[in-house]
């Protein structure tokens, strides 16, 4: 697969697969990132460049890696990845572009859409519906039934309670609980909503 993005997010995909015989290159916008754990890194995708393996966007941050998906979508395929450790249940689904990893649960099911991120530790039980580009942080946990909207980013350690909706581009806060519905837009640290972003 090829991946694109050369910081800290990319090394831990890297470090995700098998071998890194399977990355078949690494781009990234900024030209003057030589080397990536020991993989040459190619600088930013040429215009005419047309993907002939999957790619994976290794990109931490939800905005950016819409744009990035909006970018290549036309002349790439997406890889997604489950980590062995992670316990994902066969009655889940995923879409294209997403990541579940080490030690990370996805309970029966579950949705995740396209370009989501389930990090290290975290709980996504029963039914959850987690829309595109979403984030949940290391050591989140979403109980049952919790709906998440595009984009939207569920700070680590953080607790949403059963049957929740989070809207679309929400922040929730490190270590938060969450204990009623957010509107889009919105952040949540503590116990509280925050207002608009």
């Amino acid at each position: 697969m090829y991946i694109f993005g050369a910081s800290g997010h990319a090394k831990v995909i890297i470090d995700l697969l098998d071998s890194t015989d399977r990355v078949q290159g690494i781009f990234d916008d900024d030209p003057g990132i030589p080397r990536l754990m020991e993989i040459p890194v190619r600088g930013p995708v040429p215009e005419d460049f047309i993907f002939d393996q999957p790619l994976f966007i290794a990109v931490g941050d939800n905005n950016h890696r819409k744009h990035l998906y909006l970018r290549f979508r036309e002349r790439a395929t997406f890889a997604s990845i489950i980590h062995p450790s992670a316990i994902f249940s066969k009655r889940a689904t995923l879409a294209a572009g997403t990541v579940v990893m080490e030690s990370a649960i996805v309970k029966v099911d579950s949705c995740l859409g396209k370009q989501v991120i389930v990090n290290t530790g975290a709980a996504v039980d029963h039914e959850c519906r987690l829309s595109d580009f979403v984030h949940i942080a290391p050591g989140a946990i979403l109980c049952g039934g919790v709906e998440v909207g595009e984009g939207s980013l569920i700070g680590a350690g953080s607790t949403v309670l059963p049957g929740l909706h989070i809207g679309a581009w929400v922040k929730v806060g490190a270590g938060s609980v969450v204990t009623r519905n957010i509107p889009d837009g919105s952040t949540w640290i503590g116990n509280r909503l925050k207002g608009n972003i």
